[in-house]
Order: structure tokens, then sequence, then C-alpha cells
């Protein structure tokens, strides 16, 4: 993590920012509109530091470390998954329960969801079976 806090003001300032989703004194969520901006900008060439100042970033008050470090880490994770990589994984599970009474459609949709992961979970065991009694044979 960086040892450079941001101010209220500061924080109050970048939340008016339409590529900011939430900012901490610690950290600051970009918006994965941004992070696709940030990529296709960056693959024509621009430098990390003029990408943030056409968003109307403060690029004094993030920092330049900041800013390369969120360059990089983006770019590694749109090589590795193309753009779903630059998603924002915590939106679509925090881990906690849902306090809330599921909708029907909601419900099933969570159980389609587990039938797929138990159907390529059987797949890969019966594929694992089927290569441990290939390697049997062949002793």
């Amino acid at each position: 993590m960086t040892k450079n806090f941001l101010t209220p003001h500061q924080q109050n300032e970048l939340k008016k920012n339409p590529y900011v989703k939430a900012v901490s004194n610690k950290a600051i969520t970009y918006t994965d509109d941004f992070k696709r901006l940030f990529i296709a900008q960056s693959e024509t060439g621009k430098l990390p530091r003029e990408i943030f100042e056409e968003a109307g970033f403060d690029v004094e008050a993030i920092g330049i470390t900041r800013i390369h470090r969120a360059g990089t880490r983006w770019r590694t994770a749109y090589k590795k998954r193309g753009i779903t990589g630059l998603e924002d994984s915590r939106k679509h599970s925090t881990g906690r329960p849902i306090e809330r009474e599921l909708s029907i459609e909601e419900k099933y949709a969570r159980l389609e969801a587990k039938m797929r992961l138990l159907e390529a979970e059987n797949e890969l065991l019966k594929k694992i079976d089927l290569l441990e009694r290939q390697m049997l044979k062949k002793k």
C-alpha cells in the first residue's frame, strides 16, 4: 500500500470525477470504464500521466507512483484475461451472505450457476478417473 495518504479535501475532489467509484484516505477505486479507456489510450502510446490528466485527475494529488502502479496492474490484468480482467471482481461477490430475500429469478440464476459448476466438476473427475485408468493399463 501507499504511504501517501489522501487528505479529506483531495478525497472530495476525487469523488467529483466521473471515473472514480470510491475513495478512502488510502485507496482510489476507478470505474471499469476508466480502466478500459486507460488501456485503449495506453495502446496508442499515451503515457499514464497524460491519460489521467486528460480524464480530469490531479496527478500531483494522486501521485505518479500510484498512477504507474495502477497502469501496470491494469495492463497485466488485460493481458491475462482481456477486458474482463479489468472488471472490479468485488462487485460480483463480497463473500457476505445476502440478508434480503432473493427473488425467484435470482434463486434460479444461482441454482443454474451451481448446477454448471457441479457439472464441470463431474466432467473433471471423469477425466481424472479415465487418465488414472489409462496410466494403470500402461504399467
